[in-house]
């Protein structure tokens, strides 16, 4: 079990990875071995709660596929081992991210001195714009 916060928890079972070779570090070994991950997580399907479902997709954007199955990959070590965990990694803070529930917006409404100072501002330009324009039609 993959603990995210005290409540939620995801099986590793729930998890797929697919490795693919990977450009960047390895020298030779790049080209023989696949270290790089493709992390799957089928958020559709998992156990999260609905509204950190929501959130999770809206976060990963185009990470997550038509079919919402989040891809997550890591390339970044020269080895599977170490790449797998980046991944589990990055998956972890972007479902702790979701799970976090948004302040609401309270309104409030602008104080009167606030608003006695707008206006008073917007009549001060008006009268710079109006001193500026050429009233000699002489």
């Amino acid at each position: 079990m993959i603990e995210i916060t005290p409540s939620i928890r995801i099986h590793e079972s729930e998890l797929h990875f697919d490795f693919v070779r990977a450009s960047g570090p390895g020298g030779q070994n790049v080209n023989k071995v696949a270290t790089a991950v493709q992390l799957r997580y089928d958020v559709n399907t998992s156990k999260l709660p609905e509204e950190v479902k929501l959130r999770l997709i809206q976060h990963a954007g185009r990470r997550v596929t038509s079919e919402g199955v989040l891809l997550i990959e890591s390339r970044r070590f020269r080895t599977q081992e170490q790449n797998r965990d980046e991944a589990i990694r990055r998956l972890v803070a972007l479902i702790r991210w979701s799970a976090v529930r948004p302040k609401s917006r309270r309104k409030t409404r602008p104080t009167k001195t606030s608003m006695e100072a707008r206006l008073k501002e917007k009549k001060r330009i008006g009268e710079v714009k109006k001193n500026r324009r050429d009233t000699n039609f002489d």
